[in-house]
């Protein structure tokens, strides 16, 4: 039977990755956009391309009053294109970073990042949960961050702090379902994340990689390990933290 899994932020970097490398592995994908429609319409043809089925739809994780509305687009959107009502795989991925050092974070920086990295990915993962199969899994998504500090990051981390306890109380309390919940912690990876800081300042990718044994940043591509945190394969994998880093800083 074909498994079905929702995407957050897959219009671009880690996201699109991710869609895709599940697509490769013939999972259809439900793909979640911000605000730009046409780079999501652009990643549904690449991904039925590779065979697999998607529609995009729009989400903002940032505001949970919106959730209820979402929340009953994606069931319409699972009968019209699936004739179901449910899906097997919720991978959290949507971010937003801000570089500010303790010192000088606003409260508005902090409310935006917890709004979106902590606040947002508790209440729409409970909205969606009567929606996900049982014995399906949730994929959180952290950062290397939580264990290499690096000035200006402070409030981003201590909210993928929050996440990486948070999937652990959520495995804890979804197990009676089956369904199985780990986090995976990327290292610096060339995206477009934080204005695309690792992937377009030569000093700032050139330290990252030189402290990480392999010798580089990370690829988009590198997303496959939530792809294949999703397989069979996988499937006694719970309550996890992944670090997909290149072993960077040990």
């Amino acid at each position: 039977m074909t498994k079905i899994a929702l995407v957050t932020g897959s219009s671009r970097g880690l996201g699109k990755s991710t869609a895709l490398n599940l697509a490769k592995k013939r999972v259809d994908v439900i793909v979640t956009y911000h605000r730009n429609a046409e780079e999501a319409k652009n990643v549904v043809a690449e991904i039925e391309q590779l065979g697999a089925k998607a529609v995009a739809l729009q989400l903002d994780t940032a505001d949970t009053k919106t959730f209820d509305s979402f929340a009953t687009q994606l069931q319409q959107a699972l009968k019209n294109n699936w004739q179901t009502e449910h899906f097997d795989f919720l991978v959290n991925n949507a971010g937003t970073g801000v570089h500010s050092s303790f010192a000088e974070t606003t409260e508005e920086d902090f409310d935006h990042l917890m709004n979106i990295h902590l606040k947002g990915v508790f209440f729409l993962t409970q909205k969606l949960l009567p929606l996900i199969n049982d014995g399906g899994r949730v994929v959180n998504v952290s950062t290397g961050l939580t264990r290499i500090i690096f000035p200006g990051y402070a409030a981003y981390a201590s909210m993928k702090g929050a996440m990486e306890t948070l999937t652990k109380y959520m495995a804890k309390e979804l197990g009676a379902r089956r369904i199985a919940v780990n986090i995976v912690a990327p290292g610096a990876i060339e995206t477009d994340f934080g204005g695309g800081t690792v992937r377009d300042n030569p000093e700032v990718n050139q330290h990252f990689a030189s402290i990480t044994p392999l010798g580089r940043v990370g690829l988009p591509d590198n997303s496959d390990a939530i792809a294949s945190l999703l397989s069979e394969d996988n499937r006694w994998v719970n309550a996890q933290r992944i670090e997909v880093s290149g072993g960077q800083s040990i």
